[in-house]
């Protein structure tokens, strides 16, 4: 009796497997690495533009730094307030606070998603710093300063952590909340508000241009969508199955 070889599928090409949904580098990774490069795009922008001291965008900065400062220097309660959130929700703190939730994915056993939160964090306190000193961008110099922060500007650490922790924030609680339209709603707000008003009070503070914060803000978009793309990649390979090891994934 003849026996015949098994008969192999076609190969599908490059493009095919990365749109496709099931696939371990599939559609999902794709959207997440397109997402990371088109908002890294207008980081890059920026940036030249602020090594560069392109004059409208230095304009518009002293523009808004000057209107928020008089602003702050006139309301008080409204500075005090400022200066409370941007310590609350600091670099620091912020941190601190994604502990209790890393240990208690951990002893849940969601220990990947463990991990993105700390890679995620960490990644982006690494970030910040050594793109300040790469730019090298000074602060705000105001003759009545109603707050002070010291190192470089560009870009802003308290806008790019908040924005990293609002995405952990989403990340994790949102598939909780799936099916419940006002708690997703609440979480959105929350998260929102994180990033939006420490960026905001570093401007209102006189410690940070608008460019600074704008700039932080994007970064952690940009990481989020990067780490995101990676964690896509661990969770869905699985057990014992590793990428090829001449480069090639299937």
């Amino acid at each position: 009796m003849e026996t015949r070889a098994p008969v192999r599928s076609p190969a599908r090409s490059w493009r095919d497997r990365r749109l496709d949904r099931d696939h371990v580098l599939g559609l999902r990774l794709t959207l997440a690495a397109v997402a990371a490069f088109l908002v890294l795009v207008p980081f890059a922008l920026l940036a030249s533009l602020v090594v560069g001291s392109w004059p409208p965008l230095h304009a518009l900065d002293v523009e808004v730094t000057g209107a928020m400062h008089r602003y702050a220097l006139d309301n008080p309660a409204w500075t005090s307030t400022m200066n409370v959130w941007t310590e609350v929700f600091g670099p620091g703190p912020l941190r601190i606070a994604a502990l209790p939730l890393v240990i208690g994915l951990w002893r849940r056993g969601a220990r990947r998603l463990a991990v993105w939160v700390v890679t995620t964090m960490a990644v982006g306190g690494l970030l910040g710093p050594l793109l300040k000193v790469l730019v090298g961008r000074h602060r705000p110099d105001l003759l009545d300063p109603v707050s002070d922060a010291t190192g470089y500007a560009f870009p802003s650490g308290h806008a790019l952590n908040a924005t990293l922790a609002a995405g952990v924030l989403l990340v994790i609680f949102l598939p909780a909340v799936r099916d419940r339209s006002r708690a997703r709603g609440a979480l959105w707000v929350t998260a929102l508000a994180l990033a939006g008003v420490t960026g905001l009070s570093r401007i209102a503070l006189g410690v940070h241009w608008t460019s600074d914060v704008l700039a932080g803000w994007l970064l952690g978009a940009a990481v989020l969508a990067a780490t995101c793309a990676t964690f896509a990649v661990w969770r869905d390979r699985p057990p014992g199955d590793p990428l090829r090891a001449d480069g090639r994934d299937g």
